[in-house]
Order: C-alpha cells, then sequence, then structure tokens
C-alpha cells in the first residue's frame, strides 16, 4: 500500500497529537519537542545539544504546507539547572505553545489530514516525512518521531 497524497492524524486529547485541529485559515500542528540538531554525536555533551521546541505549523484546508513558527525554549542542561515552576524552560515551552494556539482564530481541536512537508530550523529537521522500506509504506512526523502507516487511520506508533 502507498504513502496516501494526504496524511491523516488523529486527534487524541492527553496525548501527542492534543494541539492539532482547524482554525479560519485551514488546519494546524502544534507541539513541545526535543530535538537534536543533525550530525550530532553523542560523545558532543548532548545535554547542551538537546533543544526543547515549541512548534506551530499550519496548512491551508486541503492540507498543504504554509508555514511554521518554531522557538527554542533551552537545552536539557538548562531544564536540569532551573528550579520547578514558572521560569522552567518546559513551563516557558508550554507558555509559549498555549500563546501561539490563542492567536488561531476560530481554533477547535479535531483529527487533521496534511501532506508531507519538511524544513530545517537551527539545525533540526521539522516536517512530515515519506518513504517505503521493505515494501511498507510510511510517514514520519519530525522531530517528534512519530510514525504513521497502514492503514492510514491517524493514529501514530513511537
Amino acid at each position: 500500500m502507498a504513502v496516501p497524497q494526504v496524511i491523516p492524524i488523529a486527534y487524541e486529547p492527553h496525548h501527542r497529537t492534543e494541539a492539532i485541529g482547524r482554525y479560519a485559515d485551514g488546519q494546524f500542528l502544534a507541539s513541545v519537542t526535543y530535538a537534536f540538531p543533525e550530525g550530532f554525536r553523542p560523545d558532543d555533551g548532548w545535554e547542551e545539544h538537546k533543544r526543547l521546541y515549541t512548534v506551530l505549523h499550519t496548512f491551508d484546508a486541503e492540507g498543504w504546507y504554509r508555514e511554521s513558527e518554531i522557538w527554542c525554549a533551552g537545552t536539557w542542561a538548562e531544564q536540569q539547572r532551573a528550579p520547578e515552576g514558572r521560569d522552567s524552560v518546559l513551563s516557558r515551552a508550554q507558555a509559549h505553545l498555549a500563546t501561539l494556539l490563542r492567536s488561531l482564530p476560530r481554533r477547535s481541536y479535531t483529527d487533521i489530514a496534511i501532506r508531507p512537508f519538511q524544513l530545517t530550523f537551527d539545525g533540526v529537521l521539522f516536517g512530515l516525512l515519506t518513504g517505503e522500506d521493505e515494501g511498507e509504506a510510511w510517514a514520519e512526523l519530525y522531530p517528534d518521531r512519530l510514525g504513521f502507516g497502514p492503514p492510514w487511520d491517524g493514529l501514530y506508533d513511537t
């Protein structure tokens, strides 16, 4: 079975696809996710290279990519040094995501269907990439590492 041109992604409250849906101008997919830059090697001191991003991708009603707003809240090392609460890297990222989502007019959380896309920001690959391995079609959301495949019902594997 080939990768569909438009890939469904199911809305799952309180899970990793809880910040997806539709808004006045189309569809959106948002998350808070850690990522390493391309070419990172573990012997480089991973704590300073593992970055926490707030991501908002927008699409038109047919699932064509429009644009992304990506913001780095800090590194894993910073998160470990910060006290719990408002000033932590994770708290800043979550607050920024909430602000981005509030900016979407007539926002509703629901299943979406989008087309593959990709971009590199801050040395990190973002997007919905597709391919085929040993005859098995797949799609994967980067850097979140959510995998989609047959029966193409929108549910993900990690």
